[in-house]
């Protein structure tokens, strides 16, 4: 595959902002292309990823219809480091390539697009170098477990230990091309949003 079409990263840890800052983006005129969604895909029965997800976490991650259930995986996964690296050893190399389709394919039908992929996990997979430049969306450490025990209805503790397994936020932040700072209202994160996309429009264009 290729890496010469010119698409753009967005990540952030997890209840940054990332997602608010992707519609944002979205309704500017920007593509965005969801990781999160692919990796979804890949836990359906006729993925390639499913019989390699099965022998190696058991049936017991899978539910009624035979189809892996993250609310069973997340708790496995998510407690045991050397778990969650052979999960991401088992989906990433597929979303990658997925990813990489769907970006270089409306990138050839659609010349100076603001393609942008929608992941978390940037710079834990070591991919931001196939990206024209990152942008970081993030808030302060102490509301993103807030946010995140809002939007899950996890506790403390297990939203601690959800965002503790990704990069550390400041990390993103040092080395993002682009900062989000979502921690304010969403007015001001929107005026941000605004400011950048004329950028990505310069950069996408190859200018």
């Amino acid at each position: 595959m290729s890496f010469s079409a010119r698409y753009f990263g967005l990540t952030g840890g997890i209840a940054s902002g990332k997602s608010t800052v992707a519609a944002m983006l979205r309704d500017l005129g920007a593509h965005i292309i969801d990781a999160d969604k692919i990796g979804h895909e890949m836990l359906v029965s006729k993925s390639p990823a499913y019989p390699e997800l099965v022998a190696a976490f058991g049936r017991g991650i899978l539910d009624s219809a035979g189809r892996v259930d993250r609310r069973k995986l997340g708790p496995v996964v998510f407690s045991d480091p050397a778990k969650l690296q052979q999960l991401n050893c088992i989906v990433h190399p597929l979303i990658i390539e997925r990813i990489s389709q769907l970006a270089a394919q409306h990138c050839s039908q659609n010349q100076g697009a603001v393609v942008v992929v929608d992941a978390a996990l940037i710079y834990e997979t070591g991919i931001p170098g196939r990206f024209v430049k990152t942008i970081v969306a993030w808030c302060r450490p102490e509301q993103q477990v807030e946010r995140l025990i809002a939007k899950t209805g996890l506790s403390r503790e297990e939203a601690e230990q959800r965002i503790g397994s990704q990069m550390p936020a400041e990390e993103k932040r040092r080395r993002a091309d682009f900062v989000v700072d979502c921690s304010g209202s969403l007015e001001e994160t929107c005026r941000q949003v605004e400011d950048l996309y004329p950028v990505l429009k310069h950069l996408a264009n190859g200018d």
